[in-house]
């Protein structure tokens, strides 16, 4: 496990610098506790239950109950137990980029950084996106041309440099924006009680419309994953051995409620075309439900919860920049901090350059390309964990998944297949994206390589005792 008084090797030279378990050149700061982790978790995945709208729309609303009850199963449960032992048993900055070098070599560590780094920036954006989606619907001059994307690239820009002044502010500020943000689906939730005709949840759509597996599979993949990329921020969390654990349980059960409740509501207090069931259609229900000031409330939650998400997702992927600088897989320059703020400035510039980068795409385009990525990374993060588990069966795991490798097998294995099926179900131009980033990845490892045996650039490792 990484140390508190890891030292970090010139590769250059055989001088040794002291530095934190962060990164941090020595750096101290206040560390992530429990509350901030939870809802910097929450954020990573949710947000809220802004985004769960296409489901119905794909396969009507009784598919969509199904998936957001079942999936979490599935899905979130298997990911947050594994993120769990092996942010425990390697709490540094770099997460799952740790756990593949350990695995699998320098080779399968970068491309696991290549696959998670891009299929996080590609979210970002998409966040954006979703906000201006829900505003709208009360302003349409968001709704496409210049003024659509003049807002997106001026609130990426804004969010980018609230993330820079720290990731303490990030973590308290994601208290506020998720009590704040979830606080009118509740009050729409309770409202909608006495409206509530349970036989619109047995409906398995109109009759006539096609249903859309694609964008079923995809919008339940893009709101219920991600629970691993906390793990990039291990290093800044407080006592994680002890924390991670119960901040992963307590998120898992406060993210599916907060997507369960309120479609359980609407879905069985309004019936509406089904074609209706756009991201945004919260708002709208929430005025026919409740009233106008409710839509204005949720759609001023909608941007709350942008800014959380923009948050913690480009937290954890500077966080992974400065843990890849850290054990060699980049430059020691894209550890550096910033002096002020103590936040890696690198990671930051560098996710926010790509993310304005693709914010052109379509939003369904996004979430796929995004989940396409990402299902790559999660089949190599399974057999990472499973191959630990077998090449290293006496390592201290402070938190161990109470199976044994039979059972392993079977909780990697199931949410692999749906893995498998969501890479099947991706069109041709995300074949092609992804294809030719993960070229790149492979592309970026041997120049890097490069870099050290020519010594273009100073390398630093962290030496990490098991």
């Amino acid at each position: 496990m990484v140390r508190n008084d890891q030292q970090i090797t010139d590769t250059n030279s055989s001088q040794e610098l002291p530095v934190t378990a962060t990164g941090g050149g020595g750096a101290t700061h206040k560390k992530l506790t429990l509350i901030p982790l939870i809802f910097l978790i929450y954020f990573e995945v949710a947000g809220g239950p802004y985004g769960e709208e296409p489901a119905v729309k794909a396969a009507g609303p009784l598919l969509a109950l199904l998936g957001f009850l079942i999936f979490p199963f599935i899905w979130s449960i298997p990911e947050a137990l594994i993120t769990a032992e092996l942010c425990t048993t390697y709490p540094g900055d770099g997460g799952f980029v740790i756990w593949a070098d350990r695995a699998f070599g320098p080779f399968w560590g970068s491309i696991m950084g290549t696959w998670k780094f891009l299929s996080g920036v590609i979210s970002i954006v998409s966040f954006p996106i979703l906000c201006i989606d829900y505003l709208k619907k009360s302003y349409p001059v968001f709704g496409s041309g210049l003024i659509r994307y003049l807002a997106i690239i001026i609130s990426t820009l804004i969010l980018s440099f609230l993330n820079y002044t720290g990731l303490n502010i990030v973590g308290y500020a994601s208290v506020g924006l998720g009590i704040v943000s979830l606080l009118p689906f509740l009050i729409m939730s309770v409202v909608a009680i006495p409206q509530i005709h349970p036989h619109r949840w047995l409906s398995l759509g109109q009759k006539g419309v096609k249903k859309d597996w694609n964008l079923y599979g995809n919008t339940l993949y893009w709101n219920l994953n991600f629970w691993d990329t906390i793990s990039t921020i291990a290093g800044e969390v407080d006592k994680p051995q002890k924390t991670f654990p119960l901040a992963l349980f307590i998120a898992v059960i406060f993210t599916c409620l907060a997507y369960l409740i309120p479609l359980f509501a609407v879905t069985g207090a309004v019936s509406v075309d089904q074609s209706l069931w756009e991201n945004g259609f919260m708002a709208d229900a929430a005025q026919m439900i409740v009233g106008k000031w409710l839509k204005i409330w949720i759609e001023l939650g909608a941007v709350l919860s942008v800014i959380g998400l923009f948050e913690a997702s480009l937290s954890s992927c500077s966080f992974q920049v400065l843990g890849m600088a850290n054990i060699g897989f980049l430059p020691r320059f894209c550890a550096a901090r910033s002096k002020w703020f103590n936040t890696p400035w690198v990671g930051i510039l560098g996710a926010t350059v790509i993310t304005l980068g693709v914010s052109f795409l379509d939003f369904k385009d996004l979430i796929s390309s995004t989940n396409f990525l990402y299902s790559l990374g999660m089949l190599l993060e399974f057999a990472s964990f499973l191959w630990l588990r077998i090449k290293k069966p006496q390592l201290r795991r402070p938190y161990r998944v109470p199976m044994g490798m039979p059972g392993l097998v079977i909780m990697c294995l199931v949410p692999s297949v749906f893995l498998v099926w969501i890479m099947v179900i991706a069109t041709k131009t995300v074949f092609l994206v992804s294809g030719l980033m993960t070229v790149g990845g492979i592309v970026w490892f041997f120049f890097m390589k490069l870099c050290k045996a020519k010594e273009w650039c100073v390398f630093s490792t962290i030496q990490v005792e098991e």
